[in-house]
């Protein structure tokens, strides 16, 4: 019945702001650009945002993995590009390394290296 991970979206109280950071960190422009929804396409995934924040915690939500060939460059990046760290890198065995920010936005932002797992 479940597919598998399709859209996680991370809510901002500036879209425009967060366009432009997620466009740089990513290397590429959105897909879907609106005032009401931004989406890009992330190797076959969608990464979302979204304006509207009435009743949003942010920072304490569920977390979202996204897949990097190189942990340690991937978080030199975002945190060269404004990005918090939240969690060092942790080697959570058999070569899988994860590790967390937070984006500009206070959305926490995970990234996750794992030779295990293959996309089709």
């Amino acid at each position: 019945m479940f597919k598998g991970l399709r859209t996680v979206v991370y809510f901002s109280d500036n879209i425009y702001k967060a366009r432009k950071w997620y466009s740089d960190i990513l290397g590429f422009a959105p897909y879907f650009d609106t005032p009401y929804y931004v989406g890009f396409n992330v190797g076959g995934y969608e990464l979302g945002l979204h304006p509207y924040t009435t009743g949003v915690s942010f920072g304490d939500n569920a977390v979202a993995y996204w897949g990097v060939d190189n942990i340690e460059k991937s978080l030199e990046h975002l945190l060269k590009n404004g990005a918090v760290k939240e969690s060092d890198i942790q080697d959570v065995g058999e070569g899988i390394k994860l590790a967390t920010v937070k984006d500009p936005f206070g959305n926490i932002f995970g990234i996750i290296e794992n030779p295990h797992f293959k996309t089709e």
